[in-house]
């Protein structure tokens, strides 16, 4: 008797390999230790918060025992958070925020699911750059809508401006991005999202109704070597930002993000109305109140960022040593390397005889490349050295 649907079956077949390689480190962890595996495999940011959260936990244990603490609040959020939002983004984002232009959502992730709930009818299009966070497609299948991925540029992935062009068509709702990139760490440029703009607004004349241009920015605090993430809002009015302080207040766990959409919009007030009640008919109802008290108390602080600035140079040496190709991640905590032949699944299999742990590109839809994690460890990097060069040795002569 068959109890899932067909396309959740098909979901676990192919399953994501971010997962399986995830599941596969714990089994090689429990036959090795931990300390003989080299895991680059998620994405889970292993700094600890920093000092304002844990003082923010502390004064809301304080407050526990008042009426209401933590019970319902406004499906958009906290009033408070989303005031102390607006104020921020305006600043981060060069474009005059209010408290209405934003909504507080279980991570970057329900932030997406909301807006695609909100705009997507069934057969809608949303375009979205390869390699991509391979998620995106189920987040738009999930209201019956289809991704369609255009290829970066290889090596450099620089967006391809004339294959996104050719791909925008009559059903197309959103362009999608992702700046700075999982999994290349590349962040585009100002001249290639005003071009990709100058696109958007033609086509939108074209086919008679606004094409959104959606950021999922949750790495958008992580760039290297003085690199200035431009912002969509102040390009473009028929624009909306998403994310989250999973990586930048080391709160994957807590679940909070946000949406925030252009004050530009004509048609502002029909999308956040909707927004809000996406939010709630999804059965998100509110973001997590813990998680919005503890934001509220350290809007503006990060994680030791440095430390990442030092973990990325460990691991270009490695990785150079190693000789493999790649381009140096701008932002993100990823490297993107170009696999040995250019056969992802083979190296992943050759590296994890070595108890190393990476993802193949064809789980971000861009085969022939591999993705390295390194939000781990820097002494964990350095002693993978022979181990990566070993493997590479193997697949170059396989």
């Amino acid at each position: 008797m068959q109890v899932l649907s067909k396309q959740v079956e098909a979901y676990l077949e192919k399953s994501s390999w971010i997962r399986q390689m995830f599941e596969k480190g714990r089994e090689l962890k429990q036959k090795y230790g931990p300390e003989n595996v080299f895991d680059f495999s998620l994405g889970n940011p292993d700094l600890p918060p920093p000092q304002e959260v844990a003082q923010g936990l502390k004064e809301l244990a304080e407050q526990v025992s008042k009426p209401f603490a933590l019970g319902y609040m406004p499906n958009a959020g906290l009033p408070e958070l989303r005031q102390a939002l607006a104020k921020y983004l305006s600043q981060e984002q060069k474009v005059e925020l209010e408290e209405q232009d934003i909504i507080v959502t279980c991570g970057a992730a329900g932030g997406l699911n909301a807006l695609f709930r909100a705009i997507l009818e069934p057969g809608d299009e949303v375009v979205c750059p390869a390699p991509y966070f391979v998620e995106y497609g189920f987040y738009v299948q999930n209201f019956k809508g289809i991704l369609k991925t255009v290829p970066c540029k290889p090596l450099t992935f620089e967006l391809d401006l004339d294959g996104l062009e050719a791909a925008i068509g009559p059903k197309v709702r959103a362009v999608l991005i992702n700046s700075p990139n999982n999994p290349t760490g590349q962040v585009y440029s100002e001249e290639e999202l005003k071009a990709l703009v100058d696109i958007l607004k033609a086509k939108s004349r074209q086919f008679g109704r606004p094409i959104l241009l959606v950021s999922d920015e949750p790495y958008r605090f992580l760039t290297y070597d003085q690199v200035q993430v431009p912002s969509i809002l102040s390009l473009y009015a028929d624009s909306v930002i998403v994310s989250s302080f999973s990586k930048s207040l080391a709160l994957a766990g807590e679940r909070v993000g946000y949406i925030a959409v252009c004050p530009q919009m004509e048609q502002k007030e029909d999308l956040l109305a909707g927004l809000v009640l996406t939010n709630r008919i999804l059965g998100y109802v509110n973001a997590p109140v813990i998680g919005q008290y503890l934001i509220l108390k350290s809007l503006g602080s990060l994680v030791d960022t440095e430390k990442y600035v030092l973990r990325r140079k460990v691991m270009a040496e490695v990785l150079s040593n190693a000789g493999l190709e790649f381009s140096l991640p701008r932002g993100g905590f990823y490297f993107f390397p170009k696999a040995p032949h250019e056969k992802d699944h083979e190296f992943v299999r050759i590296l994890i005889e070595e108890k190393v742990l990476a993802v193949p590109g064809s789980g971000f839809g861009y085969p022939g490349y591999v993705r390295f994690a390194f939000c781990v460890d820097d002494n964990i990097i350095a002693r993978s050295a022979d181990a990566i060069r070993t493997a590479v040795e193997k697949a170059l002569k396989a």
